[in-house]
């Protein structure tokens, strides 16, 4: 004789089975289409909308200036960080000082004030990626932003969306799993 179940647990099952039925569906689909659906086209920031100009070809390009010297916390964590104001000043105390955008910068240094930086670089809040994952894996910083040693001021070259991700991921044989990369 089989033991009686509960109501609650009837209707928890109930519930459980119909979620089941919902997204098992619905999760095959997305992964299924994530390579035909269409990619968005990167658009470039508009000319002038930073604070200040700042030229990555000048200093990832002519001066080599290793990416992680000024987006420091890229193998450290999540984030790979906007270099400080502090950062920049410790090069341009004395380099370039005449130059009208290290005076502007130094008005920041002197306000005690943070560059107002706009994002290129956006993922919508319910995905979790980690820069320092990816450094450690030895994966370049190019892969996802381009060639910023060749961009004056920087641009979204990839598109950064989940087939283009997913994709990146089969190719280096790294986990795919859901809960990779949202939460």
């Amino acid at each position: 004789m089989k033991p009686r179940r509960s109501q609650s647990t009837l209707v928890r099952m109930s519930l459980l089975a119909a979620l089941v039925a919902f997204l098992v569906p619905t999760v095959g689909g997305i992964y299924q289409g994530y390579a035909t659906a269409q990619e968005p086209t990167p658009q470039p920031a508009e000319a002038g909308t930073q604070p200040l100009m700042f030229s990555h070809q000048l200093h990832a390009g002519e001066y080599e200036i290793a990416c992680q010297y000024c987006h420091a916390y890229a193998r450290r964590g999540p984030v790979a960080g906007i270099p400080s104001v502090q950062r920049c000043v410790g090069c341009h105390r004395t380099i370039a000082t005449e130059q009208p955008e290290i005076r502007r910068l130094m008005e920041y240094w002197a306000q005690r004030e943070p560059i107002p930086w706009i994002r290129i670089h956006d993922l919508p809040d319910h995905v979790h990626f980690t820069h320092k994952r990816h450094v450690l894996a030895g994966v370049d910083c190019q892969v996802c932003h381009g060639e910023v040693d060749r961009m004056d001021a920087a641009i979204q070259t990839a598109p950064l969306t989940m087939g283009w991700c997913v994709t990146c991921h089969e190719e280096r044989e790294a986990p795919k799993d859901c809960l990779t990369c949202h939460y």
